[in-house]
């Protein structure tokens, strides 16, 4: 495993400059910034997201400061919608370099409360996040195969695809079964694509943050972590980017880990049995040996402060606070 410093991580950015990035939920969080950053270097930018205005809004940013991007509405569980995004990147540039698939949700529904229907058999559950976290990102991939080779005239012209997995694509997440599932699965995906893909000459890569601050970490889930540092945002955003245009062939099909707010880790495709799961554990047997420190304690009224300031984190608080004191009583 290497450790890339965050002063590395936009060393080959110059290879963006007219580079189509096509990316799934760049409207905000991890890929809002992902397609600023990379316009800064001057690639060209397609949005596709649910989010419509908020995609315009990025992408209406990018122009005003001198670059080429484009939004789209597209929910990533219509295959229809998420070609026309790559059809929209081929009618304005002509091409597909990059593609990212970033969309993603957390925890829909609660797939271990078994509810009934009035005979008392059990009803399907919601698996909205499998179709969004893993359906939707293997539509991507399958549209990204096709798209980046089009128009292609150099073979050796920089192509990418990566995919946002998590932590839980290593480690999985109580009370999360779909999430985990679905990042495990994408972690899957990328080394099963990697073989054939080498073959043409296009990068893969699936880069697995720990928790960031982003909209997509419940308020409560925050709760349970104040005091531990989430990742940041533009170090994620900087390592998608580090991946897609990265050019050693050694680096390629490998997997890029943020396990917590230090350097990035790439793990080699050779390594993907060993080292990792012996470094979640150091740094897990590092957190809890710092739950005693000042700096933890810290950090906990620092991020307890800022959440406390959201209504439902209140009254989940408020609610609790009730039942303990009833308890009491």
């Amino acid at each position: 495993m290497t450790a890339i410093q965050d002063a590395d991580l936009l060393a080959y950015a110059d290879r963006l400059k007219d580079k189509v990035l096509v990316i799934t939920g760049g409207a905000n969080g991890i890929g809002k910034q992902t397609v600023l950053d990379a316009a800064k270097y001057g690639a060209k930018i397609v949005i596709g997201d649910r989010d419509r205005t908020g995609a315009q809004d990025v992408a209406n940013a990018i122009v005003r400061a001198g670059g080429q991007a484009y939004a789209a509405a597209c929910d990533v569980t219509d295959y229809a919608q998420q070609t026309d995004v790559f059809e929209l990147a081929m009618e304005r540039f002509g091409a597909v370099d990059i593609v990212v698939a970033c969309a993603g949700v957390a925890e829909l529904g609660e797939f271990q409360l078994v509810k009934t229907d009035s005979r008392g058999r059990p009803i399907p559950p919601n698996l909205k996040t499998l179709d969004i976290d893993l359906i939707g990102s293997l539509y991507t991939a399958h549209l990204a195969i096709h798209y980046l080779q089009l128009n292609r005239r150099d073979r050796s012209s920089l192509k990418s695809l990566v995919f946002l997995g998590s932590i839980a694509s290593w480690q999985a997440i109580p009370g999360a079964p779909m999430y985990t599932a679905s990042k495990h699965a994408l972690f899957g995906v990328m080394r099963s694509l990697h073989p054939t893909l080498r073959l043409f000459n296009i990068r893969v890569a699936c880069v697995q943050p720990f928790f960031a601050d982003t909209q997509i970490v419940p308020p409560l889930v925050k709760v349970f972590l104040a005091g531990v540092p989430l990742t940041p945002v533009s170090r994620v955003a900087s390592t998608i980017l580090y991946t897609a245009s990265e050019p050693s062939e050694d680096t390629n099909g490998c997997a890029w880990a943020l396990l917590d707010d230090g350097p990035v880790v790439r793990v080699d495709e050779g390594e993907f049995k060993l080292g990792i799961y012996g470094v979640l554990d150091a740094r897990v047997n590092a957190l809890t040996k710092g739950l005693k420190g000042a700096i933890y304690v810290q950090r906990i009224f620092q991020d307890l402060f800022r959440l406390l300031a959201k209504p439902v984190v209140i009254l989940v608080l408020c609610i609790l606070i009730a039942l303990y004191v009833r308890k009491g009583l």
